[in-house]
């Protein structure tokens, strides 16, 4: 694979992350209409009925978890990795890399973040150029010298420039709202495990294996966005800076010590220039992983040199 046409792949990708956010709502809708058709026995007529009469509770329930989540994301992902505000005066050579790289691209300067774990680790966030930021590790500032330092930046900011950042939080949310779900069918079977009415419990059930089902194949939509754009934001940080090999040898010292501890949820770690809870050794971490191999990603950034 090579990077040919970064435009094209670049709008391509955009495409096919749009037919993916399409994807979500419509699982969510088809997760509500197989419930109904099996709660009420393959009767067409009557999930058809019941189908339409859920629609505007369904639209408003997640109008409103939207809502919350969308305004309230930046404050929601600084508390769930531990990041602080990085003032100007406390590292002038950081400020002085992110403000020269939008200079030159044109970009307004996101604000900056530093998590304080000697880990290297990066990500960036935000829905518009009122709320984009990066964070940076303290170890990824203190251990990278200023060409691949300023290659994790490069990274980062493509992630903003292409809009990454605010497609991940929409995904991030959808999973959520799917989660949500689940937990909620799973607790109905606890609590609702000493009722006597059959048709309770068969409802219960049938909730648990349609929410769980719609949850893990909302964890693959969410990954096949993840993935790709990792690669483009490699390409994207190689092209800003003129310098593949600085962004390659980053990676190689990201991919030594990456485990920031701070980081607990595993939808705020996708975020992350490499996730910060990959077990890269084990046979499912391939399977689920939110990031390509790094490996490859650096493979991919030499065919520049």
């Amino acid at each position: 694979m090579q990077y040919v046409g970064l435009q094209e792949q670049i709008s391509r990708n955009n495409r096919y992350s749009l037919l993916l956010l399409i994807a979500f709502p419509a699982l969510l809708l088809g997760m509500f209409y197989i419930f109904f058709f099996f709660a009420d026995k393959q009767n067409i007529e009557a999930t058809n009925y019941h189908f339409v009469q859920s629609i505007p509770f369904v639209l408003i329930g997640v109008g409103i978890w939207f809502i919350i989540a969308w305004m309230g994301h930046s404050t929601f992902i600084r508390l769930a990795t531990g990041s602080k505000p990085l003032e100007r005066k406390e590292n002038k050579r950081v400020y002085n890399l992110v403000e020269n790289l939008c200079i030159q691209q044109g970009m307004t300067m996101p604000a900056v973040y530093v998590i304080e774990d000697e880990s290297l680790n990066a990500f960036a966030t935000g829905i518009s150029s009122k709320t984009f930021s990066i964070s940076l590790s303290r170890g990824i500032i203190n251990k990278l010298d200023d060409d691949e330092l300023e290659g994790v930046i490069a990274h980062e900011l493509t992630h903003i420039r292409n809009r990454d950042v605010r497609l991940l939080i929409i995904s991030i949310i959808f999973v959520g709202i799917f989660s949500f779900l689940a937990e909620m069918a799973l607790r109905s079977l606890r609590f609702g495990s000493g009722s006597k009415k059959k048709d309770g419990g068969y409802i219960i059930l049938i909730a648990i294996a349609v929410t769980a089902i719609c949850y893990f194949i909302s964890l693959f939509l969410r990954f096949g966005i993840s993935r790709s754009r990792e690669y483009l934001a490699d390409a994207g940080g190689a092209e800003m800076t003129k310098k593949p090999y600085a962004l390659a040898n980053a990676l190689r010292k990201i991919d030594e010590d990456s485990q920031i501890e701070a980081v607990k949820r595993s939808d705020v770690a996708q975020m992350f220039i490499d996730n910060p809870q990959s077990e890269k050794k084990s046979f499912f971490a391939g399977l689920f992983a939110t990031h390509p191999p790094i490996k490859k990603r650096i493979d991919l950034l030499e065919q520049f040199v």
